[in-house]
Order: structure tokens, then C-alpha cells, then sequence
């Protein structure tokens, strides 16, 4: 077996190949590390299951109204146990990580009331959402204020800038914990959690809500183990282990997910209601797969830093340092290399890898936005998939892969992409 005429006959040049097997032979403690805690998180779901029940009753699924569905109701159960929290609201109906960040925002948040974002602006999708730019519906026309702090130089929470900044009205703060499309360290949960506290020691009563999205089961604890009143993020992404299609999650205090559950249908009704339809085996297999698929990501995303840091890009994070999230940026300053870039990532995807991806205006975002997704569920960003805003200092952010191997190929292939176009030399 010549492993190398494998990667030839899917376009991979010797000179590229051995040169990502050189960056892969130095990287088999970090493996081993990422393995460690993908094994704690595995066996932390497998005991949310058995103290759980979970049957094969709870795969099945209702119709129509949803009244006691016992498949999402266990489930809920589940995330509960698995993120320590009062409970859990884990839907079809939440359709993306936005909505569910503003179904928590919008179900906390009353007209006088104010968000305080901490970690800076949050991502461009929330823009609309909170205000920042006018929207129908947004938190600023139902009369709810916003401000922001922004972390110090170093990546850290700006204690005092925080306390000068809450004020009567503050009700709920905000904590993105991934970058975004920010050039920003991404923030560990024991760095979450230091700020929680120090939030509810200046008012017990504000409500902190942890945007989570890409965090999910890279460490062995989440932000709810150290206070978070509701920790946030999409089934798409980590917890859905790359078979969930759709859905969100919303874990926290029991007044906090049960306002949002009543946002999310109805006053009166709340979590009583919502079939859960065909999927919850996707969404139980999906969460039982999602520390190995995670560690499969963050596999993907370290060798990438080792891969374009030794070419001499500026990575975010860097090459050695600890990760928090599956997300890698990549700054080439460029327009031509992010293009190029993606380009080789659609190229090594199972599913339409024969489409070239270009830049175009994407609903909410605030310049033309470049994507390469070619996966089995559509938007799915724990699957190999690429995206970055075409502007200064251009560049891509990399996430994903449901395998280290595809991972580790859609990379060599995006290395193989900037080497064709001269944009690389080896």
C-alpha cells in the first residue's frame, strides 16, 4: 500500500505531500493530548445516557404538537447532565447558531433592559440582531440598549472596564467564546469562568449567557460547570456531531431556559410543545459522536497552524499554543490566496467538491462573504468547510472535518491550490 499514490491520484503532488508529512511527524503528543480529553468527554456522554435511560423509544420521535415526547424530553435531560446545568432546550426548531443566540437574548431582555457585551463585538450575524445595524425586529426597536467592552491587548477581560460599564439597567452579559472574524485569542472556559464570577460578585442578579459555538468538547469542562446562566450554541456545529441537521441548544438555570422555551413557541405552552418529527436518533448519535468528531477538528485545525505557520503566515491561534475552540485563522493579505484557499478546501469535499466557491453578499454580514462547504449537511461547520470576509487583512478561518484524514487532505489540498496559482512556493 503506497499511501502517497493515494493522495496523488486526488491531486496531491509528491513535493506537497512530503511536505505535510514532515509537519505531521512532530505532532503526535498534541494528538495524543486532544485524544486524552476526547476520551474524558466520551465517557461523560456515555454516563448522561445510562443515568438517563435513553431507549430506543427515545429515538423514534412525534408529529403535530409534540406533547409528551419522550425522545426530547430525555434528550434535554442528557444535555443537562452532560453541561451540569438546571436544564437544557435542545430543538429542531432553533434552525442556526444565531437564532439560538437570539431566542436566549431576546427571551431575557425586556424593553429598559441592557446588553453588555464583554468580549467585544459579537460576531457580524448578531449585528442585526442586537442593533448595531438596523433591522425589523431587532433588540434596539423593542427599546433594549446595548454596549460593549472590549478585551484588553493581551486577549484578557478588562475587569475594570466591565465595572465602569454596568449600570442599573445592565440585565445580561454577553461572552463570545470563539474569535469570530476577529483577531482575538479564543478564550478558555477557566478564563470564562474567572469573569463569570467576578460579573455575579458586582450583581448576583445579571444574567451571564456564554455564546459556546466551536467550544463544545475541546476541554473537559464547559462554561456552565463555572456559573454561566445559559451557555448557548448550534447542533451544527460541535455537539451535533456532523449527523444532527438542523437545531440548537440552550443549557442554564431553570428560569432562563424555560423563558426561552416560551419565546420559542408560546406563553402558556413553553417546552410542553414541538414534535421532534424523524430526527432525534441523528441528534442522539450525533452528541454521542461529537468529542471524537471534535477531536478530529482540532487535529485538522493544529496541523493546518503547523502547515501555514512554517510558510511564514500569521496564524490565530498559533502553532504550539492551547486551543479552545476547532477554529483556525489564517491571515494572508491577500484577496487572491483566501480565494485560492477555499477553493482547494470545496475541491476535497465529498459533496459538490466539483463547485468553485466565490465571494458574494451574504445575508448578515456587512461585506462579500467567501464560503467552501461542501458537506453532507448543508452549513455545517464541524464538517471540513472554510469561509472568510473579502476585506483587509484577508483572511480565512478553517474549521471542521468529520475525520482527522479528510481534514489533514482538504489542508494539503489548499496548500496544493496556492502552490498552483504561484501564490506558494516550497
Amino acid at each position: 500500500m503506497d499511501i502517497k499514490n493515494s493522495y496523488k491520484a486526488l491531486g496531491i503532488s509528491d513535493e506537497v505531500f512530503e511536505f505535510g508529512k514532515e509537519i505531521e511527524s512532530k505532532l503526535s503528543d498534541r494528538f495524543k493530548e486532544i485524544d486524552r480529553v476526547a476520551e474524558f468527554n466520551q465517557l461523560k456522554i456515555i454516563k448522561a445516557f445510562h443515568d438517563n435511560n435513553v431507549g430506543e423509544a427515545c429515538l423514534m420521535g412525534t408529529t403535530g404538537y409534540g406533547y409528551n415526547d419522550i425522545g426530547r424530553d430525555t434528550l434535554e435531560k442528557v444535555y443537562a447532565d452532560i453541561f451540569h446545568t438546571e436544564d437544557a432546550l435542545v430543538r429542531p426548531q432553533i434552525t442556526c447558531g444565531t437564532h439560538a443566540l437570539s431566542l436566549a437574548l431576546m427571551s431575557a431582555l425586556r424593553p429598559g433592559d441592557e446588553m453588555l457585551s464583554i468580549s467585544g463585538k459579537p460576531y457580524d450575524t448578531l449585528d442585526e440582531v442586537i442593533g448595531i445595524r438596523d433591522q425589523a425586529g431587532s433588540l434596539k426597536e423593542y427599546g433594549i440598549t446595548y454596549d460593549q467592552v472590549e478585551l484588553t491587548e493581551d486577549g484578557d477581560f478588562d475587569l475594570e472596564g466591565i465595572r465602569s460599564k454596568i449600570k442599573p439597567e445592565t440585565k445580561l452579559v454577553a461572552i463570545q467564546r470563539s474569535k469570530g472574524y476577529d483577531d482575538r485569542p479564543t478564550l478558555s472556559v477557566e478564563k470564562i469562568g474567572a469573569v463569570t464570577r467576578f460579573v455575579h460578585s458586582l450583581r448576583e442578579d445579571i444574567i451571564v449567557m456564554v455564546d459556546n459555538c466551536y467550544g463544545e468538547f475541546v476541554e473537559t469542562e464547559e462554561p456552565s460547570d463555572y456559573g454561566a446562566d445559559m451557555t448557548v450554541g448550534s447542533l451544527i456545529k460541535n455537539p451535533g456531531g456532523g449527523l444532527a441537521p438542523i437545531g440548537g441548544y440552550i443549557v442554564g438555570t431553570e428560569k432562563c431556559v424555560d423563558n426561552a422555551a416560551r419565546r420559542l413557541t408560546s406563553p402558556g405552552l413553553g417546552k410542553e410543545v414541538g414534535a421532534s418529527l424523524g430526527i432525534l436518533k441523528d441528534f442522539y448519535q450525533g452528541l454521542f459522536l461529537s468529542p471524537t468528531v471534535t477531536a478530529s477538528a482540532l487535529k485538522t485545525s493544529i496541523f493546518a497552524a503547523n502547515i501555514y505557520e512554517k510558510l511564514g503566515f500569521y496564524c490565530r491561534p498559533d502553532a504550539v499554543c492551547d486551543r479552545f475552540d476547532i477554529i483556525q485563522a489564517i491571515t494572508f493579505n491577500r484577496e487572491d490566496a483566501v480565494i485560492e484557499f477555499c477553493k482547494g478546501i470545496q475541491a476535497a469535499s465529498p459533496v459538490d467538491s466539483f463547485a468553485t466557491p466565490e465571494p458574494w453578499p451574504m445575508p448578515g454580514y456587512d461585506s462579500d462573504v467567501i464560503m467552501a462547504a461542501g458537506n453532507f449537511i448543508s452549513g455545517s461547520s464541524i464538517e471540513l468547510s472554510a469561509d472568510g470576509p473579502i476585506r483587509p487583512p484577508y483572511s480565512v478561518f478553517f474549521q471542521g472535518g468529520l475525520t482527522y484524514f479528510h481534514g489533514k487532505y482538504g489542508i494539503l489540498n489548499s496548500l496544493q491550490y496556492l502552490v498552483n496559482a504561484g501564490i506558494v512556493k516550497l
